[in-house]
């Protein structure tokens, strides 16, 4: 054989390696963008892997629960107006919200079913919430207003200063109203017709707009509405508003806005929005913890429930600092934050409502020790429990929580906090409140 010859046929082997060589690659190619498609196609691939914890039942044997329970309830009984049948918000401070409302009406059911009060009590102060809401003046004549004074019914500022323009309407802040008037008819049939007699006179059409939560803000005189709700809030916003027949179904899908970082080694979701004030959205334990005890987890809000649930207790496994963040209240300036898992772009950030960072107020809050542990019921929410269990006001209610970085009290007493304790403790005998017992 010549050399010519020799020469082609090494060149034909070398030419057929080389197509080997290159159509393996291509194949590797073609799968990893296929791949790459296929995880732009489904944003919740890497929760795969996360198993969700499964959920608590039973009492505690130590008889603590009735106990905390009773403190919380102390809560609603000095802070109920005698004439209006609405609680406040904050202690001793006559105002509430729609969603504060939501909370008080959460309370009366839940003491009802732990046997703190009797049902013909809670019958008389739900049958009173439900009077006074069909007496509210109307934002626009339309729907409630963001905030109102608790003795006179009237609209007000954020600072209980009645105002004749309004502030306009929270759409998660009546999303939760309504999941809550329909848990009362739900344990109280006779409320259902008073009930659907007062939302027919709201325009609840304006609160779902194209399947989203849609919110209203008074700027300079100008209503500006506007699409309310990030993910967790947002889809336990939706729920309540499904409830009553209304297609907030573009609320619930979580995917062409969810972003997937990493917390303590944890998947946690994140929104891709920002925040009306411009700062990125945060996730924190509150909407998971509320979907849980009120609704029943569904598949997905349980799996994001245990994925924060559990960036929290990594935290505490590797910083020693017991850690149950949400948002709440504060006894000192600026009054309020929102502690999150992520927020602001950051783990761990603690932001005022302007998007300032304060993370010297983080709180390990009551809230999220009692509805964790009611949920989970883990060596960790345990321990929550203990040092939480401590800072009880037998004659207010349950404080906020206990700062971090000192150990001091938090010692705000809030509607929404001390509603919590009491959802917590009923779903610990009886399992989420939308369940009417039998």
């Amino acid at each position: 054989m010549s050399f010519r010859s020799n020469l082609v046929r090494a060149r034909s082997h070398i030419v057929f390696v080389l197509a080997l060589v290159c159509g393996a690659a291509l194949i590797l190619y073609l799968e990893g963008v296929g791949s790459m498609a296929s995880e732009r196609r489904d944003p919740l691939k890497p929760f795969e892997g996360v198993v969700p914890l499964p959920v608590a039942a039973g009492v505690r044997p130590d008889g603590a629960d009735d106990e905390a329970a009773r403190i919380a309830w102390t809560y609603f009984r000095n802070n109920t107006d005698p004439t209006t049948g609405l609680a406040g918000s904050v202690d001793g401070y006559p105002s509430t919200t729609m969603w504060e409302t939501a909370s008080y009406l959460v309370a009366i059911i839940s003491a009802e079913r732990l046997a703190i009060i009797d049902r013909a009590e809670a019958a008389e102060r739900t049958a009173r919430v439900v009077e006074s809401l069909s007496r509210l003046v109307l934002f626009e004549d339309s729907l409630p207003h963001k905030a109102y004074d608790t003795r006179t019914l009237q609209m007000v500022d954020y600072a209980n200063r009645p105002t004749t323009v309004g502030l306009g309407w929270s759409a998660l802040d009546i999303a939760r109203l309504m999941s809550a008037l329909k848990i009362v008819q739900r344990h109280h049939p006779e409320q259902a017709e008073p009930i659907e007699r007062m939302v027919s006179g709201w325009d609840l059409d304006r609160v779902v707009r194209d399947g989203w939560l849609n919110g209203a803000n008074v700027v300079d005189g100008a209503v500006r509405q506007n699409q309310e709700g990030r993910i967790g809030y947002e889809r336990y916003g939706a729920k309540g508003m499904m409830l009553w027949g209304f297609d907030a179904t573009a609320a619930m899908d979580v995917r062409p806005n969810l972003q997937v970082v990493e917390v303590e080694g944890v998947p946690i979701p994140v929104d891709t929005r920002l925040n009306r004030n411009q700062t990125p959205a945060l996730t924190t334990s509150e909407p998971y913890v509320f979907d849980g005890l009120e609704y029943g987890f569904d598949s997905l809000t349980h799996l994001f429930a245990t994925v924060v649930y559990r960036a929290q207790e990594m935290r505490y496994r590797r910083t020693g600092a017991l850690t149950g963040v949400t948002e709440g209240h504060l006894n000192t300036e600026p009054y309020f934050a929102y502690a999150s898992v992520w927020g602001g772009g950051q783990p761990w950030a603690v932001l005022t409502f302007g998007g300032d960072r304060i993370d010297s107020r983080r709180t390990l809050s009551t809230k999220a020790a009692f509805g964790w542990d009611a949920l989970f019921a883990t060596e960790y929410t345990g321990e929550l429990m203990k040092a939480i269990r401590p800072i009880a006001d037998p004659a207010r209610g349950w404080p906020e929580g206990i700062y971090e970085q000192d150990g001091a009290v938090n010692g705000s007493i809030t509607a929404n906090t001390n509603s919590t304790v009491l959802s917590a403790e009923a779903f610990r005998r009886f399992g989420p409140l939308m369940q009417a017992p039998r």
